[in-house]
């Protein structure tokens, strides 16, 4: 497939893709991102640390702590730095839960999910000048309850949660 980039920013880009698939002339726009890492954790009290964030044009929205991969980072690396920066709990351990294509028909991203455990409260929050956010704290059965009643629209923490569930038989 020929490649043309169309633009370049921060965390993102888009490219235009001119190819033959079985035969057939074909063109995919394709936004292409480095791919992100989440973490499922656990605090001292057993309830999942979230984040309520502001996600523009969708307001504050609750979910699993998360960041996009740094050029040629491993996942797992990324996994216990945004955990560290986004809620001040260091990991001992991240065992992947799930890895999934959010938004496969036109983007390359991909969401590794981790299981974090062993947490310490170590520091304060440690953010990006343009990331706004806080730590909220949830039981993990209201938290379900949250994402059966539409409460929770984040498809990472959706599928973190409902497969360490089901890995648990929880529901």
């Amino acid at each position: 497939m020929k490649k043309k980039k169309i633009y370049e920013g921060k965390i993102l880009g888009l490219s235009v893709y001119d190819g033959i698939i079985e035969g057939r002339k074909v063109k995919r726009e394709m936004i292409e991102h480095r791919g992100a890492a989440a973490m499922l954790a656990f605090d001292e009290d057993n309830k999942v640390i979230l984040v309520k964030q502001h996600r523009f044009p969708h307001g504050y929205v609750l979910e699993i702590p998360a960041g996009t991969l740094e050029r040629y980072e491993d996942p797992l690396k990324c996994a216990f730095r945004e955990l560290e920066e986004e809620t001040g709990y260091k990991a001992k351990k991240m065992s992947p839960l799930i890895t999934y294509y959010p938004s496969i028909g036109y983007n390359t991203e991909v969401i590794h999910c981790f299981l974090a455990s062993g947490l310490k409260k170590i520091a304060d929050l440690s953010l990006d000048d343009d990331e706004i956010l806080s730590v909220v704290k949830v039981d993990l059965k209201r938290l379900i309850g949250m994402i059966k009643a539409g409460k929770i629209k984040d498809s990472k923490t959706i599928c973190a949660v409902l497969i360490y569930a089901a890995k648990k038989k929880l529901y």
